[in-house]
């Protein structure tokens, strides 16, 4: 068993901010920011979790998960986040999309260690 998980959320409503992308073949500097925003990201009042994959072909899709739509606001005009934007757009994202939804209901699985 790894020790990959799904984020650890509190019990709905909450809100959901969906980030689909496509990367370019430059780097410039991407996995670095990237891990920087995550710091920055966990330190932002109302910030729940986060989830993220990235397939080979550098299509990728990460779910951040806010308390509410103000929280949300607060993250997209902290300045360091708005720099690594206009970078992304520059550099790094070939295409992507942002959708915000509001989370009602969620449930979900985890296997027992011991099977």
């Amino acid at each position: 068993m790894t020790d990959v998980a799904p984020a650890s959320l509190p019990t709905p409503p909450y809100y959901a901010v969906v980030f689909t992308a496509v990367r370019t073949a430059v780097d410039h500097g991407y996995a670095e920011t990237d891990e920087r925003l995550l710091e920055l990201a966990a330190e932002q009042p109302g910030f729940l979790g986060v989830d993220s994959a990235r397939r080979p072909d550098g299509l990728g899709i990460t779910v951040s998960y806010w308390r509410d739509e103000d929280s949300i606001a607060a993250w997209r005009e902290h300045a360091e986040h708005a720099l690594a934007r206009v970078h992304g757009r520059e550099h790094w994202y070939a295409s992507y999309s942002l959708h915000v939804a509001k989370v009602e209901r969620a449930y979900g699985f985890t296997r027992p260690a011991d099977l």
